[in-house]
């Protein structure tokens, strides 16, 4: 029997499992265009723990390489997270395995998180569907929004495209009404959603509390 969720995983992983082998860790290794971009898109998603008090379990779901542990790192707030990423692509988790060799056990290749932590982050891993159809591709995002929730006890956060008015947007893009999952997170998964918008990319974040 057909089966979507995983149908998109097939073709996610092996999209991205060449986006690696052909930049490595680089933003263009996840598809993504530079870096100053890619780590305000992090700023915007770690607003979801801010005001968390002590040592924070975070799950960065889609952890490509892991560039969002390069960034804490680099702003010198790693020692405030334990942080574990989870990749559908074993490419990106033997690139993450190999730019951190001695932390091997943060990232681990997956869909869903093994464990539960405090909050969820999910950076882009919505946006390209490639030739996914769109049904499929909403359930899987669906599907992924509820295993963030239930591996989440404070909250999670992801970004969604959105559409320019004045611009033909090629057809591998998923660019959904974000109004649609705020009220799917809402509704189904009971959570409060926070809007960011306006921070210079074509893309929403909603930051989803409970």
């Amino acid at each position: 029997m057909h089966n979507p969720v995983d149908s998109a995983h097939r073709t996610t992983a092996a999209y991205y499992d060449g986006k690696v082998r052909q930049y490595g860790a680089t933003p263009q290794g996840v598809d993504w265009a530079c870096a100053l971009t890619q780590q305000l898109r992090f700023v915007q998603l770690l607003k979801v723990c801010e005001g968390a008090a002590g040592p924070t379990l975070l799950n960065d779901v889609g952890c490509g390489w892991g560039a969002l542990r390069r960034f804490l790192g680099w702003r010198r707030i790693l020692h405030r997270f334990d942080y574990l990423g989870v990749d559908i692509a074993a490419g990106m988790i033997a690139e993450a395995h190999a730019q951190f060799p001695r932390e091997k056990r943060r990232f681990l290749l997956g869909s869903c998180p093994p464990r539960v932590a405090d909050y969820s982050v999910a950076s882009g891993i919505f946006n390209v569907r490639l030739d996914v159809a769109t049904d499929n591709w909403d359930a899987f995002v669906a599907h992924t929004l509820g295993e963030m929730r239930a591996t989440s006890r404070r909250g999670f956060a992801f970004n969604l495209m959105v559409r320019r008015q004045s611009t033909r947007e090629p057809a591998q893009l998923y660019l959904p009404d974000p109004q649609r999952w705020a009220s799917f997170c809402e509704r189904e998964l009971g959570g409060r959603v926070e809007w960011v918008s306006a921070y210079g990319l074509q893309e929403e974040t909603l930051l989803v509390r409970y």
